[in-house]
């Protein structure tokens, strides 16, 4: 068992679990207000009056997406703490690296284990993992042809893995468990966005019950529907009783 670095007696974590989806819905409904008052010109300009939660959540996210992107992180993140209270998660939505989309959740599990989750949905299509050239594409089911996705989700996982080792101290954490704790990477695909189910056998990893795409980019990544993610979860914490 990891030995927890003793943060100082004032510190405090970032916004996590009730307080934070509170602010969740605090900035949804304001986005929403938002957009229906002006047709989304609020949003663009950023309104007059915030509350915090929206400077804290809203603002992270481009103003056509962020309601709709809210909504998903209210979802999820009460159906985890909702799940998961007995094990003492810490969920803490929205964080911000410098120059990169916004980490949608980053999931504590103290002295076990770290997720990271990208939520994201592109319609009513299929992602297509390219081995060859090692990126997603995105075939949409009205059009011909496949396209890039851009930015890649499995690279900025990647990425939100190695701000975390730099910004260890935001959660009050010593180097040895920021590098000595598993972490997954996990991308949630939000309906009616699907992964395509014709990807060649050994891309996919055996997790408890679950048979799950694992794509092996700058380490690896789980793609799974939103309705597995509980079910994911049990599955990976189960592997570090």
């Amino acid at each position: 068992m990891l030995t927890l670095k003793d943060p100082p007696s004032d510190f405090q974590l970032p916004p996590h679990n009730e307080a934070a989806l509170e602010m969740i819905r605090e900035a949804k409904d304001y986005a929403s207000t938002q957009a229906l008052a002006a047709g989304g010109a609020a949003l663009a300009t950023g309104g007059i009056v915030h509350p915090f939660g929206w400077l804290l959540f809203g603002l992270a996210y481009k103003p056509l997406v962020v309601t709709q992107k809210l909504a998903r992180l209210e979802k999820l993140t009460a159906l985890l703490l909702d799940e998961f209270k007995s094990e003492e998660i810490q969920v803490f939505p929205v964080l911000k690296p410098e120059d990169k989309n916004p980490i949608d959740l980053f999931i504590r599990f103290p002295r076990r284990t770290h997720l990271f989750i990208s939520i994201r949905s592109r319609g009513d299509s299929q992602v297509v993992y390219n081995e060859k050239r090692e990126i997603l594409q995105v075939k949409k089911k009205d059009k011909n042809g496949l396209t890039t996705w851009k930015p890649c989700p499995l690279v900025e996982l990647s990425d939100y893995e190695r701000w975390l080792t730099k910004n260890r101290d935001l959660f009050g954490m010593s180097s040895k468990e920021v590098t000595k704790t598993p972490t997954g990477k996990v991308l949630v695909l939000w309906s009616p966005t699907q992964a395509a189910s014709d990807h060649n056998p050994h891309l996919y990893s055996e997790m408890g019950s679950m048979k799950i795409l694992a794509l092996r980019r700058k380490g690896t990544t789980f793609v799974i529907q939103e309705e597995e993610v509980t079910e994911f979860i049990k599955a990976w914490l189960a592997k570090y009783e």
